[in-house]
């Protein structure tokens, strides 16, 4: 391992170096991920769900520690672009840096890139013990939340797995569906077949539910039909009525006033 002393031409190549390292590291991560889903979506088309999911823990754990990857090298590219922040004679680093720093010194133990662990070694050098160890305990929160949140170890949920089992399936087009799904869509189903009349009618809209209580109970009969109703308009028709009754009066009053007349 070359001397971790502080140089600012080491200092600049060996970012530089730690970006590339990094980023060859994420592609061979993205191969044999691709070659595990394939394997997954074949344990799925075999019906062996148990395997699968165990395969796809590992999956995702690699997922997770690509993201760290990810992370590590923007910040190896910031201390690139604010090099002249990172190069200044000082014992703490610029707050414009000093997450990348932090970061850094933290996460570099947990990936598998040399490059990256010199410039760790370099970087502790330059800011000195009490601020090196203050960095690795996270003591100030100074290390980026993101991070951390990729460095936590810990078993995925249930939901997780299937959305990745599900993702996996749909990209490879196997048929599958989980057991949560399918407990669901039965629960669905059920629901569907034991609804009754009153809970059709309640799933009707107001205006469908005033229209079906102003329904008669009992049908007219033709004969009641051609009776004159009394309702709303019934004031009306019994109007019509009693004109037709004057007038058949005035009438018989007229017939018998000419009948007098001849005589």
């Amino acid at each position: 391992m070359p001397p971790s002393t502080w140089n600012t031409a080491k200092a600049k190549v060996q970012n530089l170096l730690s970006v590339q390292r990094l980023r060859i590291a994420q592609q061979k991560k993205e191969a044999h991920a691709k070659g595990s889903r394939r394997d997954i979506a074949l344990l799925l088309e075999k019906g062996k769900t148990e395997s699968a999911r165990v395969k796809v823990e590992a999956v995702i754990n690699e997922d997770v520690n690509l993201e760290l990857y990810e992370l590590l090298e923007l910040y190896c590219e910031l201390l690139i672009a604010r090099f002249g922040l990172l190069d200044q004679n000082t014992r703490d680093p610029d707050p414009g840096i000093s997450e990348g720093v932090c970061s850094i010194i933290h996460a570099a133990p947990r990936t598998e890139v040399k490059e990256l662990l010199i410039l760790r070694d370099m970087l502790m050098h330059k800011y000195g013990r009490d601020f090196s160890v203050a960095a690795m305990e996270n003591r100030s929160g100074c290390v980026s939340e993101r991070i951390m949140r990729k460095l936590v170890i810990e078993t995925p949920s249930e939901e997780l797995v299937d959305g990745y089992l599900g993702e996996i399936a749909k990209a490879y087009s196997v048929k599958w569906a989980s057991a949560s799904s399918i407990t669901a869509a039965a629960q669905g189903s059920n629901v569907k077949d034991g609804a009754t009349g009153s809970d059709t009618l309640e799933s009707l809209p107001l205006y469908s539910q005033e229209i079906s209580n102003k329904l008669p109970d009992i049908l007219l009969t033709e004969d009641e039909t051609e009776k004159p109703k009394v309702s709303a308009g019934g004031k009306s028709n019994q109007a019509e009525f009693s004109k037709e009754e004057a007038e058949d009066e005035f009438a018989v009053l007229a017939r018998r006033f000419e009948e007098l007349k001849k005589r």
